[in-house]
């Protein structure tokens, strides 16, 4: 996977090159990509690679009639998804603006190689896929996630012990964003999240962050967030992925994260 994500470093300052069309006007390329050096990997709140910094890059290709097909990854821990050690995400979609206002809708799969819960937990995998709609107008911008894979995430009775042969289908994510320009390459985004997990309300929970955005010379950004989640009952206090000698900790405590970005 780390080979995967060098090689997308060069592949895009192939296709980043700018092209004249046939009527003289120099036109980006449809091929992008990015890389990312972080203080941790936060998604949804979690601390996915357990308070470690994290690497993480992507490739992407956007046609101009809004069909756009991309993937993703970045390093994880072993301490939060047992025997994991890479997050790989894929993902297709199509969008469409109306002036401000922007109609899409994406397909993503989340990819753990090699993760997967011990027999007694009937070695269920992590991975996962879901539907996105979305919708954004100005600064605001609305997601909801529909996990279409038998699991989201790993949940069902045999993970968390709770019901018989209960999975977690058609669980949903809210993802809200507000992101407001406020001075010259400065801006803030605010963010809630809301994850409906189907069959098992215990494990749902909600998340909140605000990040303070900085464009930097030479294609660079960074990013400095503040971040926390919470659920209804303290599920995640003392959370454990099963392993025995994996650290217990609570992944959804608050938290800051640095990021220094590179695009191409």
């Amino acid at each position: 996977m780390r080979k995967k994500l060098l090689l997308t470093i060069p592949l895009s300052l192939f296709f980043q090159t700018i092209h004249a069309n046939e009527s003289g006007v120099e036109t980006p390329s449809p091929y992008s990509a990015n890389l990312t050096v972080a203080s941790q990997y936060i998604s949804r709140g979690f601390q996915q690679t357990w308070g470690n910094p994290a690497v993480q890059g992507g490739f992407d290709y956007a046609h101009p009639n809004g069909f756009y097909v991309g993937t993703w990854a970045s390093t994880v821990s072993d301490d939060f998804i047992r025997d994991a050690n890479v997050e790989w995400d894929v993902y297709t979609g199509y969008s469409r603006s109306f002036g401000q206002l922007n109609l899409g809708t994406k397909v993503a799969y989340y990819y753990y190689p090699g993760a997967k819960t011990t027999a007694e937990t009937g070695h269920t995998r992590f991975d996962y896929g879901e539907i996105i709609p979305e919708i954004s107008y100005g600064p605001l911008s609305v997601k909801y996630a529909i996990t279409y894979t038998q699991d989201y995430f790993g949940n069902n009775s045999d993970t968390l012990a709770i019901g018989s042969n209960k999975h977690s289908r058609g669980s949903g994510y809210l993802d809200v964003n507000w992101l407001q320009p406020i001075a010259q390459g400065w801006s803030v985004n605010m963010h809630y999240g809301n994850q409906r997990i189907k069959n098992f309300s215990a494990a749902s929970f909600q998340d909140a962050s605000v990040a303070i955005n900085k464009v930097l010379p030479y294609g660079l950004s960074s990013s400095l967030s503040y971040s926390k989640a919470w659920d209804k009952d303290g599920y995640y206090q003392k959370y454990s992925n099963g392993n025995p000698n994996a650290k217990v900790s609570n992944p959804i405590d608050s938290t800051l994260t640095f990021l220094l970005t590179k695009k191409f």
